[in-house]
């Protein structure tokens, strides 16, 4: 199991790099599957509005904690090899890559169900924040915290 609580940067974590990872495992000669997921900025905020950029923050001790936690959970489920989530920190613009989450097992089936459910439980139950700025219809900018789901 790997996972990061990374920032934005040059040189932080890729998809190709969880892949990578992911198949360098001792156990990865039993998989039958990886799914992976990658969370992005989206253009827009719910009321339309263009997002100009997304500043992402986390309590990181206890993110890491929570992620940590999750997944080895999830990795005592049947067939499951290994769950990785990795969530960058820092500033964003739209279509920029959030966080990554990834799941090797056995068998499809296994994988696709580990992987929904290892997303809908980060973002639930991770201390990260966003905070959207967004175009106001006066051309200027507006900021606020976003409750709820966080991506």
């Amino acid at each position: 199991m790997l996972l990061k609580i990374g920032t934005h940067a040059k040189g932080a974590v890729r998809m190709s790099d969880v892949l990578q990872d992911v198949k360098t495992k001792p156990n990865f000669s039993k998989a039958g599957a990886v799914a992976m997921f990658t969370g992005v900025v989206r253009g827009k905020d719910a009321q339309g509005n263009k997002i100009q950029k997304l500043v992402i923050e986390a309590y990181e001790e206890k993110a890491d904690e929570v992620l940590t936690n999750i997944c080895k959970d999830l990795e005592k489920r049947k067939g499951i090899l290994n769950v990785q989530i990795h969530h960058l920190l820092g500033e964003f613009t739209a279509g920029e890559d959030l966080v990554y989450v990834s799941v090797a097992g056995e068998h499809r089936q296994e994988v696709f169900s580990v992987l929904e459910e290892a997303v809908e439980r980060y973002k639930k139950e991770v201390p990260i924040f966003k905070k959207e700025f967004v175009a106001d219809d006066k051309g200027g900018t507006k900021a606020y915290w976003v409750a709820g789901e966080k991506e």
